[in-house]
């Protein structure tokens, strides 16, 4: 009954979300800013609808440089309702461009500044990235980057791919991993409180004076560090969980005794 209420108010959340999104897009489109203020619309209402706690460590994000790659992982479709507490000011992110035929959320998307790639034409890809290498170089804006390519629904980290550190190494911009707990195999929507989720952000990793020869080691230095991020904070919450849990109840049963 309570996923039912929940799935209903997310529905109708999203599409008020969008609406509103769309206003404030056709009010000033394309602002790099509009993909924070969108989040927003659509990540703090959801934190009471979806019934989770948020624990987040953010200081390197929001300190981060005026242009940089943030690079996160990628669990589910929820993904937007839980890191859309924390995108910083004028960041905006790379999607599909098969996105922009969902109702309201598509156009917001777009009029929200953000990068819409045609994956499967291999040409316009490339001019979308070099849009997005000048966008970093000359817009005092960042880019928001699922590595992964695809969910992982919580299970291993995926590998990453390369588009991201190309970005950064040809713009010559810093890279700021931002890592949240493997969650979306334990939120548990029929109860009251869902989850425990914790989001960190880890300090910027240079890469001026990199080359594209440099792209292997700056990815699994960066899959690294976040792969150990994510399995500290994992750890943390199950700590977290195992002193809240109740004492497990000792049986009052009384034992046989064989000498009666």
């Amino acid at each position: 009954m309570l996923l039912s209420i929940r799935m209903l108010l997310m529905c109708l959340h999203f599409m008020i979300a969008g609406v509103l999104g769309v206003l404030l897009g056709m009010c000033r489109p394309f602002n790099p800013d509009n993909s924070r203020l969108c989040a927003r619309l659509y990540a703090w209402p959801s934190r009471w609808i979806l019934g989770y706690t948020l624990k987040t460590e953010v200081g390197p994000l929001m300190d981060k440089p005026h242009s940089c790659v943030v690079i996160a992982n990628h669990q589910s479709n929820y993904d937007l309702f839980v890191f859309g507490n924390v995108v910083p000011r004028r960041t905006v992110c790379i999607g599909k461009k098969s996105l922009k035929w969902v109702p309201l959320f598509g156009q917001l998307f777009w009029l929200a500044g953000n990068v819409l790639i045609d994956r499967g034409n291999a040409q316009k890809a490339r001019k979308s990235m070099l849009t997005t290498t000048r966008t970093l170089q000359e817009k005092d804006t960042s880019i928001w980057v699922f590595p992964e390519g695809t969910r992982n629904f919580g299970e291993t980290l995926l590998p990453f791919k390369k588009g991201a550190f190309q970005m950064a190494i040809t713009a010559g911009v810093p890279i700021v991993p931002v890592c949240a707990s493997t969650y979306s195999q334990h939120l548990k929507l029929n109860r009251w409180h869902s989850a425990d989720i914790q989001i960190r952000s880890l300090p910027p990793i240079p890469t001026a004076g990199l080359t594209l020869d440099d792209i292997p080691r700056l990815m699994e230095q960066c899959h690294e560090q976040m792969r150990e991020c994510i399995e500290a904070m994992d750890r943390e919450l199950l700590s977290q969980h195992k002193r809240l849990a109740p004492p497990v109840a000792r049986s009052t049963a009384s034992t046989s005794n064989p000498n009666l």
